[in-house]
């Protein structure tokens, strides 16, 4: 399977440059040259990952990720000559996946393309993957349930959870986006009836974040909705 990358940069020679090192690798290559053609060719073509560089004319990178993020889950690697950290911080925050900082080496540009590459398609994303595979994983981004294994990743990391946590999840990831309450938690998990529970439940959803989530107080998986209870949202 031939891979197709989009590159999108205001800067013609990089784009040019880009494509000989991903062709070289038998990667297709797609070129854009601001965001809004970065948004055509998506809706065009079938792309599997972006090379994104941030300043750029009529849309610049960060405002063309959360574009994208509304509806692909593409893997998207920032290209940008800024390398403070708090330019990279904001663009993993916009949905980016990666970051490569300008001017970069061609073997780390193309590892980096190879890596993101492999865990996209790794984690079910990519339409060609073998279905009878999927059937036994629930997948949301990069969290992975594996109901076979009974393990839990979190972007290719395993994830030790107790059995009563793996429960949870299992039931709040086959039901993505509905809302559970504490008294539903705990009846289906716990076979009994949810009286007095929410401190209970509470408390393993807690434990449950500070395994899968970056930050456990803004949460990008498991979702409290107040007054009614959890869900996990893709």
């Amino acid at each position: 399977m031939k891979y197709n990358v989009l590159v999108v940069d205001d800067e013609r020679e990089i784009t040019d440059a880009i494509e000989i090192y991903l062709s070289n690798e038998g990667i297709n290559v797609y070129k854009a040259y601001d965001g809004l053609e970065a948004l055509d060719l998506l809706n065009t073509y079938e792309i599997h990952l972006i090379l994104m560089d941030i300043m750029m004319p009529k849309m610049d990178g960060l405002r063309t990720t959360l574009k994208i993020r509304e509806e692909k889950n593409i893997p998207i690697i920032m290209l940008s000559a800024k390398s403070e950290d708090t330019d990279k911080i904001l663009g993993l925050n916009m949905g980016a996946d990666d970051y490569i900082t300008k001017p970069f080496n061609p073997l780390e540009l193309i590892a980096r393309v190879k890596s993101n590459l492999r865990r996209y398609i790794r984690l079910g994303n990519f339409k060609n993957i073998d279905e009878e595979k999927e059937k036994d994983r629930l997948i949301c981004n990069g969290l992975v349930l594996n109901k076979l294994t009974k393990e839990v990743t979190v972007d290719d990391e395993a994830i030790k959870v107790t059995p009563s946590e793996y429960k949870i999840l299992e039931l709040l990831m086959s039901n993505w986006g509905r809302v559970f309450s504490s008294d539903e938690i705990y009846e289906r998990i716990w076979g009994d009836v949810g009286y007095n529970c929410e401190n209970t439940v509470a408390v393993h959803v807690r434990r449950i974040r500070e395994k899968i989530e970056i930050n456990p107080k803004d949460p990008k998986y498991l979702k409290v909705v107040w007054g009614v209870g959890y869900k996990i949202e893709k």
